[in-house]
């Protein structure tokens, strides 16, 4: 059995989560790879909204275990507040031992260092995400099934301590006592050991069982740390290829790879942004899109579809398919745009470009439609609304098999 996997195609927030949802009643096991509590999906089901932020999407299905890899940093103060959410998670939720921890130094660490950077902040969300990950490919990390033995592991935190001394100090951040560290860890010990396990074997385990599970990512690929808008981009492997990292996979383990994109563009954050609308249609695609952020309740900047980005990173992730989410969101504009191209220094490119705080939209326009929302069936959707569907498929060279109307699980059209 492969492993079947779910990435974001923009800039983060296109509705992984809804997507990841609704398939996951279909899979024994829901397995994220990458990112921290710095990503957030929001799933709503008969009308309730229900914030993840760490735990995997398919924590809704009861009959499948969820599981956090290697790849992702986990704060163990937040997960263990995420966790009240749910009655039962025995058996149903399992930690990498080898997942690296977000501490309170790297929080600090993370906010002292964007507010030094002034205006050339790079818009984190303070959340220590990029300090931790700096630890872990410095080697002065600490993997979270260090757990099991404090002594040693609040020993090791001081002794960092010691060595940073000077630096943290110049950042302003105060140096817990050992005490204080080992008060802290034992809160995480006593309600995380539990769910700590070998969590590449039992995705393998899965796979040579038959079992279906599905893979999930955090963030978009236009932030992945490599090939995204850099340095305008998160500190992991956004792309499907950070599944194999992220959990101890073999490339030859993935199986169906579907891209997930808005049928319009938001940012969240600082970095280059070519389709983003400064006028009305901008606002008007917050509003109804309900465009702030899960995890920070940050506005997100608002555009216009970008198929030549789409197309970028179709091909990056190898997707078999696209979902097209919000596709409601659209309803009762007269025109819509399509991203087609860039101008760039006067000439026109039809490649995603190193250099594109550079690049102006080259737009396709289309008519608009009425009403999209709850439609499920293709072929019940506005005249309007299935040209600008087959429009993207055209321009992005993937084929679209999903569109979603509304963000109810249930309004969700399968092609």
């Amino acid at each position: 059995m492969k492993a079947d996997l779910i990435v974001g195609i923009q800039w983060g927030d296109e509705g992984k989560g809804k997507i990841v949802d609704h398939l996951a009643q279909n899979y024994d096991a829901v397995a994220r790879y990458q990112g921290g509590h710095n990503a957030g999906h929001t799933i709503v089901v008969d009308g309730k909204k229900i914030a993840l932020h760490l735990i995997p999407s398919g924590v809704l299905n009861k009959d499948a275990i969820n599981i956090i890899g290697n790849g992702v940093v986990v704060s163990p103060k937040a997960l263990i507040e995420e966790m009240k959410q749910f009655d039962n998670l025995k058996g149903r939720l399992f930690i990498s031992q080898k997942a690296h921890m977000i501490l309170e130094h790297h929080i600090a660490i993370d906010r002292a260092k964007e507010r030094l950077r002034g205006s050339k902040a790079i818009g984190t969300t303070g959340r220590g995400i990029g300090p931790a990950y700096s630890s872990k490919v410095e080697r002065s990390g600490h993997r979270i099934g260090e757990l099991r033995d404090i002594e040693k592991l609040s020993s090791s935190l001081m002794d960092y301590f010691d060595m940073n001394r000077d630096i943290l100090k110049t950042l302003k951040i105060e140096i817990p006592s050992k005490e204080q560290i080992k008060e802290e860890l034992m809160l995480y010990k006593e309600a995380l050991l539990p769910y700590i396990s070998d969590t590449t074997k039992l995705v393998w385990d899965l796979l040579n069982d038959n079992k279906k599970v599905l893979l999930e990512g955090a963030q978009g690929t236009l932030l992945d740390i490599d090939h995204g808008t850099y340095p305008y981009v998160t500190s992991s492997t956004t792309i499907s290829a950070g599944a194999c990292s992220g959990l101890g996979l073999s490339p030859k383990d993935i199986g169906k790879i579907t891209g997930i994109a808005k049928a319009y563009c938001t940012r969240v954050g600082n970095g280059p942004f070519p389709t983003e609308d400064f006028g009305e249609d901008g606002k008007k695609l917050r509003e109804r899109g309900h465009e702030f952020g899960t995890t920070t309740g940050r506005e997100r900047r608002c555009g216009w579809f970008d198929a030549v980005a789409c197309r970028y990173a179709c091909r990056l992730n190898g997707c078999d398919e696209l979902a097209i989410m919000k596709l409601d969101v659209l309803d009762g504009f007269k025109k819509v745009k399509i991203c087609v191209a860039y101008e760039i220094d006067g000439k026109r490119v039809e490649d995603f470009v190193f250099d594109l705080d550079k690049a102006k939209p080259v737009y396709e326009e289309m008519d608009g439609w009425e009403r999209s929302e709850g439609v499920r069936r293709f072929e019940d959707l506005p005249k309007n609304a299935q040209k600008y569907i087959k429009r993207i498929e055209e321009l992005t060279s993937t084929k679209i098999g999903m569109v979603s109307t509304s963000p109810d699980r249930r309004d969700t059209i399968l092609l």
